[in-house]
């Protein structure tokens, strides 16, 4: 390795460790420190060519470790002692055996991301503290797990119609034969509050109940996500494997949230398999098709394809009407004909939008002792209505693109230049500027303090490319139609 290399990153390191947090106590501070040597110790610079820096590191976890935890510092302390637009690669080390060797290759990441990036170091996060604690040693007997299941989102509340009859016809033959159907993975899709969730609990709590000593848990993405990175910061990442290859029906709600996260898939991949192979069943829920989830393993996305996949639509009017008719029954509500038909009518987007009316018109009934009627109806959709207005703000935007990417809104008002938050920052960037009033200076404000010549080149940029890149072109279409809908 060349001596001038190495000591020009000696002295980077020097730095980070001299910034670690000097607000710290002497003893964190020495945690902090060991941390830190343990997972730098691994890393080594290869190349430092035309401002280009290579940095070796063993996998794709301590890449993405890195970016989340000690960016902002690599930064500073590569541009004080490389200079300003240095630019950073990783370099991931796989090892093949072959015969009695284990050569190590370089595989230089395509989607490598320049420097300098500023990103929040993450705290440290403990596991979910609703999900029981996933590194306890199972030993002899089954370990009591709460699987998280939602008692009144059984198959008995969930209404049936031409939208979900499919899916809900599939999900009761797996409960009554959990892992042992054609249907594994079972995947469900679809827009927002049409009822995804209500089935995955239906079928865990079915299986409950035939099958007591099965343990079955539900988890949501984002929960999986933050247990997985917890149990890496505390080297446990076999305990979080081992709790996840005890579980015989594994239900994951919103699982487009793996997007973008390569190490968190890696043990997913290994957890799914486990499962798979050993009859467990899996069911999955997301808000698109395996194949319209952006950024994640094509081998992951080949075995959501396993099992079945099945879309659930928004409720066609005869469901949005069982719908009615069953929850008010439960809450001991009739209704007129004509009642029914107008809710049913005026609610056409999903069925949380009808329950949440449903609720309103309710309480306003309570609450003005009236008797429900056609007229109180009519206004209290009206009210709701009013309330509900939408305003087409840089946020609302903001909040859409995010839903449509699946990922968070402190993620697109971050500083990484991960394609898969710098495209769908760029998008917002673009329709703060078609759809509101905003300055180029105010836009960059609210995307998280961006300069306003940011914005302009990401709204040419989205011009531009939406003319050469298909891709592109059908994210400003559906974006659109969302944000005018």
């Amino acid at each position: 390795m060349n001596e001038n290399l190495m000591l020009v990153w000696e002295n980077c390191l020097q730095f980070m460790r001299d910034n670690l947090n000097a607000a710290e106590e002497q003893s964190d501070l020495k945690k902090l420190e060991n941390s830190f040597n343990l997972l730098f110790e691994k890393v080594q610079p290869i190349s430092l060519v035309d401002n280009n820096l290579t940095l070796m590191v063993p996998s794709d976890f301590y890449k993405e470790y890195i970016e989340d935890n000690y960016l902002s510092l690599l930064s500073a302390s590569l541009k004080k002692n490389i200079g300003k637009g240095v630019k950073l690669w990783y370099s991931v080390m796989e090892n093949k055996p072959v015969g009695k060797e284990n050569p190590i290759t370089v595989k230089v990441k395509g989607n490598s991301i320049p420097t300098p990036k500023v990103q929040a170091t993450m705290p440290t996060q403990s596991l979910a503290s609703n999900i029981v604690n996933p590194f306890v040693v199972p030993g002899i007997k089954k370990v009591n797990i709460d699987s998280n299941l939602k008692s009144d989102f059984s198959f008995d509340n969930y209404v049936e119609g031409e939208s979900n009859k499919f899916a809900s016809t599939v999900a009761k033959s797996i409960a009554k034969r959990p892992g042992a159907t054609a249907f594994n993975p079972l995947f469900l899709h679809g827009g927002y509050g049409v009822g995804k969730t209500h089935l995955g609990h239906a079928v865990g709590l079915e299986v409950k109940a035939q099958f007591p000593d099965k343990i079955v848990l539900y988890i949501s993405s984002e929960k999986f996500i933050q247990q997985f990175v917890s149990s890496a910061k505390a080297h446990k990442q076999t305990e979080f494997a081992n709790f996840y290859q005890m579980v015989d029906v594994l239900i994951i709600d919103d699982i487009q949230f793996l997007s973008g996260k390569p190490a968190t898939q890696d043990s997913f991949f290994h957890i799914f398999d486990y499962l798979h192979q050993n009859g467990k069943q899996i069911i999955l829920t997301s808000d698109r098709a395996p194949v319209d989830i952006m950024d994640i393993q094509e081998r992951i996305v080949s075995r959501f394809k396993w099992g079945l996949t099945a879309e659930i639509k928004s409720p066609d009017f005869d469901t949005r009407r069982k719908i009615i008719v069953d929850k008010l029954s439960r809450d001991g509500i009739q209704l007129s004909v004509e009642m029914l038909d107008f809710l049913a009518n005026e609610v056409n987007s999903s069925v949380r939008d009808l329950i949440g009316v449903i609720n309103s018109v309710i309480a306003y009934s309570t609450v003005y002792k009236s008797d429900l009627s056609l007229e109180l109806l009519k206004d209290t959709i009206s009210k709701i209505a009013s309330t509900k207005k939408k305003v087409i703000d840089v946020v609302y935007i903001q909040e859409v693109v995010c839903d449509y990417f699946g990922i968070k809104r402190d993620q697109l008002l971050s500083k990484t230049r991960k394609r898969e938050i710098a495209l769908p920052r760029q998008l917002a960037m673009y329709f703060a500027k078609e759809f509101t009033n905003s300055t180029f200076a105010k836009i960059g404000e609210e995307m998280g303090g961006k300069d306003h010549s940011t914005v302009m080149y990401a709204c040419d940029q989205i011009k531009d490319m939406s003319k050469l890149d298909k891709e592109v072109k059908k994210y400003v279409k559906e974006l659109s139609e969302k944000l005018k809908s």
